[in-house]
């Protein structure tokens, strides 16, 4: 059996505003624990810049907490947490982007 091969990748998803910042902190640590229970690694620190206008609205909301993370997983691992994302109420929006050489 061929053993998956390990990329970096970036995402950025983007909280809603009516959370405190305390949920925001635990949110964001969950979705980085979820990461590294499947397998893949965090790199380096979460990067939370904050609330933040939104270029356009999304579902009649103007703000959003933005939160980046840089981690190594395989192909599968990313894809399921772009799909867990996508169903999480507290999410807005995410993009995952794979980090080339």
């Amino acid at each position: 059996m061929a053993t998956a091969t390990i990329n970096d990748y970036e995402i950025t998803y983007i909280l809603r505003p009516g959370l405190e910042e305390t949920e925001v902190d635990e949110r964001a640590n969950a979705i980085a624990e979820g990461v590294k229970t499947r397998g893949g690694e965090v790199v380096g620190e979460l990067e939370k810049p904050g609330k933040r206008r939104l270029a356009y609205e999304i579902d009649d909301v103007r703000e959003g907490y933005y939160i980046t993370m840089h981690f190594k997983a395989d192909a599968d691992q990313a894809k399921e947490l772009d799909r867990l994302l996508r169903l999480n109420d507290a999410v807005l929006r995410q993009i995952l982007i794979r980090k080339d050489d």
